[in-house]
């Protein structure tokens, strides 16, 4: 298989992962073509160039407390050993997936052995962010007196699953998931060591499934190359070498073994928040294209129709609102539709729903209105409601003034009572200034008319 030069985490010179032996062949292609030095390591430039963050930090031999942000199979872990290395210093991990408090106090002990040995401990921590509070603060005490420099991996947003106090000694570095030029490089490297060829189309479906995902492309390629080893008749696991052909990975034989191709679609985490802000940009952008886009995204990721349904009703209201007053309508019949139909037929209604919405004239006046007029009352508080303005149901209600004075707006000049005042005494504002856009022009136009009037 063919593949251009590009940057890529897991990739290098070709002799840079171990060869297979019996010691190893167990495990996962992606832990066996895990680059063995930090110059191995090809891409997240960004942090590795010389003169960005992380290079800087390797150079100056002292390292210090980090945070891995980034989606999965992006070479957090792979960063944290090889910093370690570099370093020069113990490192132990624990996952917050398995781990706890008692896996942190057995870490600390470990920690001040290597102390006493004159040698620094780096503590990596996979998926910090699931750790409650008061685990993430047992290392707090450990770092300020340097028993050990924490690194943590996580795939959620730090600045909201991890404590302010951690967060605040430990430096955020951001990786990037894989492009497909990379990804191509990798599985070119892949396909290689497990001795069997890709064809042109089954690379693409393969860079498609991936989605950025180094781990996740390594075993898709391993369990395919098994699958094509298999189907050539030759014995043996997919790290030993034979004589011939080699065995062919094909669109066909992808679709048998793998069984899913969806995209990664984190529908609790920050790609799904990125991907509905992407959207509802789009919408208030105007442009149905990449509206469209993004939705179709979300629907081939996995997300919930209905959840959409109920996004694109907050877009009417939020960024067209009078401007269009179709919209609104527009949207609920779009999500009833949904309701009866199912998927995928009842997907095209939103689809339809989603264009229009990017289509329409677009205001915020009543949204921003809306704001404004919560914060006025209760910044006003619990003023009484003018007596004129009281209802006033019963003999003894009308006794006391309830209603008296209040002019019916029906019995007036064009159905408005000129002069009338309607907030409470003492207070007035004005919350709704219609723009020029749609249907909102006519009513600036009337509201002008009315208060000058």
């Amino acid at each position: 298989m063919a593949t251009g030069a590009s940057d890529d985490l897991f990739s290098g010179a070709a002799d840079a992962a171990p060869p297979a032996t019996a010691a190893n062949a167990h495990q996962p292609l992606a832990e066996r073509l895990r680059p063995q030095r930090i110059e191995e390591v090809v891409g997240q430039q960004h942090l590795l160039a010389p003169g960005m963050p992380l290079r800087v930090a390797l150079d100056s031999g002292e390292p210090h407390s980090l945070l891995f942000w980034g989606p999965p199979g992006v070479g957090k872990t792979t960063l944290a050993r090889l910093l370690a290395n570099r370093f020069d210093a113990r490192f132990l991990a624990i996952s917050a997936v398995l781990g706890g408090v008692k896996e942190i106090r057995a870490a600390i002990d470990e920690a001040l052995k290597a102390q006493a040995g004159g040698r620094r401990t780096i503590l990596f921590v996979d998926e910090v962010h699931r750790f409650n509070k008061a685990q993430q603060d047992a290392f707090l005490p450990h770092v300020e007196s340097g028993l050990i420099t924490f690194f943590g991996a996580t795939t959620e947003n730090p600045s909201f699953e991890v404590n302010n106090a951690l967060l605040s000694r430990a430096r955020v570095y951001v990786l990037q998931p894989l492009d497909a030029g990379q990804l191509r490089q990798l599985l070119g490297r892949a396909a290689d060591h497990l001795g069997v060829q890709v064809t042109d189309e089954a690379i693409a479906r393969l860079i498609a499934y991936a989605d950025g995902d180094a781990r996740r492309l390594l075993n898709a390629i391993e369990l395919a190359a098994r699958s094509a080893i298999a189907r050539a008749g030759r014995p043996g696991t997919a790290d030993e070498k034979h004589d011939g052909a080699e065995p062919t990975v094909d669109p066909d034989l992808l679709a048998h073994a793998l069984a899913e191709d969806l995209r990664r679609f984190d529908k609790g985490g920050d790609a799904f928040y990125d991907q509905i802000s992407a959207l509802h940009k789009s919408v208030r952008g105007s442009d149905p294209d990449a509206a469209l886009y993004w939705f179709c995204r979300m629907i081939d990721g996995g997300s919930d129709p209905r959840y959409l349904a109920r996004r694109l009703v907050r877009m009417a209201s939020e960024d067209i609102g009078l401007a269009d007053i179709r919209a609104l309508r527009m949207t609920l019949d779009a999500a009833e539709t949904y309701e009866r139909l199912g998927s995928p037929e009842g997907e095209l209604a939103l689809a339809e729903a989603v264009v229009f919405l990017a289509c329409a004239a677009k205001s915020n006046r009543v949204y921003t209105a809306y704001k404004a007029a919560m914060a006025y009352a209760r910044e006003q508080g619990s003023a009484p409601v003018p007596m004129h303005l009281r209802n006033a149901p019963t003999k003894l209600m009308k006794s006391l003034g309830h209603g008296h004075g209040y002019r019916y707006a029906h019995d007036q000049p064009d159905a408005v009572a000129k002069g009338e005042t309607y907030f409470p005494e003492g207070l007035q504002a004005r919350f709704y200034e219609p723009s020029d856009r749609g249907l909102e022009a006519a009513i600036a136009d009337k509201l002008r008319r009315l208060r000058e009037g």
